[in-house]
Parts: C-alpha cells; structure tokens; sequence
C-alpha cells in the first residue's frame, strides 16, 4: 500500500512536528483525537485530556463535542432503490448525519471539489435509519452514516465524522478525469476494505 495511501487510513490524521491541541494548545502526538466545533462544523485536533473532557455531555456549554471511535458495517443494507433515487445522490457514495444546530440531518458526497451537499427530502433520514435496524443510536454531529452502492445492492457503515472528511480528502487527492482514473478506484477500494475490518461485525436483526 502507497505512502499517501496510508495517511487516509488512519483513525485521525497525523500530527505535525510541533503540531498542539487546538482547544488548549497542549502538545499533541502522532495519534490524537477530535472534537466537533458544533457551530462552525470544524473538526480540531485535541489532546487526551480536551477529548475526554468533551465527551460529558453539556461541557463547554454544549459548543463541542469528542468525536467517538466506533465503527459498523452492514454488508447488505435493504434500502430501496427509490429512496437512494429520492436522496438525489449522482456518485455511489453518500455519508449522512443529523445537524442538531440545523436540527435537520444533511447528506453530502465526496467529490474532486471537496464534501457537496445534497437536500434530503422530508423523511428520508427516517426511512434510512428504518432500513437497518439498530441504526437509532447513532450520535448526532458526530457520527454518520456512509453509504456505498455496491451493484445493485447497497453497505453501510457507521463511523465517526472524521473518516467521512477523511474520504473526501482521498478523493480530492487521487481524482483524475471524469470517472476518477484507476488510482482513484484502488484508493477508494482500499479505504472501503480498512472500513470493513474495522466494523464490528454488524448490527442486530
């Protein structure tokens, strides 16, 4: 696996030498974890003690949340056609979360131009969570739900918000022309597999 490859494989980027916290300015290492800045939607790098502290729920007055570290994944999420059709999503991938500062949920995909935002039409947030069950603890701001079209089925994972900007990073890199090019395809594949492994083994029927 290629160098620059690896780096989107990671449970959170790499730190920078002399790179801090970006809540405290405490000195941070190579692995590190992120808190969710609810109104700006920035991901910052925090140190232990700032990650644990955002965990409490109501600490900082609610602006900040710890991103969890959790991973799901449905080999075979019933979800029909119709609804992928109704979310209005052109490229097979789509990740989805509740804004709890829009109070609505917001779906985007990656593409060469960074995260795009597709509407969601009334209730579709609902029929997806209905699709799989065991879906309804999923954490608002701060975990998503990333949907691959795999033929004519579909997969899902849950996974922390990060990772999802972590795949629109992967493709703005590796994108090349209009269907993305061979490397793309391999980078993507290979980030999909590492979700995959990573996943706990499914949810309950």
């Amino acid at each position: 696996m290629s160098t620059g490859l690896r780096k989107f494989l990671r449970p959170a980027p790499a730190a920078r030498p002399g790179e801090r916290c970006e809540l405290c300015a405490e000195p941070i290492g190579e692995e590190h974890g992120h808190v969710i800045d609810l109104t700006t939607r920035a991901i910052l790098c925090s140190c232990r003690g700032c990650y644990l502290l955002f965990t409490r729920p109501g600490a900082g007055g609610s602006r900040h949340r710890a991103v969890p570290e959790r991973y799901r994944h449905v080999a075979d999420l019933e979800i029909a056609r119709t609804l992928w059709d109704s979310i209005g999503i052109p490229v097979r991938m789509a990740f989805v979360f509740e804004n709890s500062v829009l109070e609505r949920s917001v779906a985007f995909y990656p593409s060469p131009a960074g995260a795009t935002e597709s509407l969601l039409p009334l209730g579709a947030w609902d029929d997806l969570l209905a699709a799989a069950p065991g879906l309804a603890d999923v954490e608002p701001d701060v975990e998503a739900l990333l949907v691959n079209r795999t033929g004519e089925g579909f997969e899902c994972f849950l996974v922390p918000i990060d990772t999802c900007y972590e795949l629109v990073g992967l493709v703005r890199l590796y994108w090349r022309g209009f269907d993305g090019g061979s490397e793309a395809r391999t980078a993507i594949e290979g980030f999909l597999s590492t979700l995959r492994e990573r996943g706990e083994g499914g949810w309950p029927n």
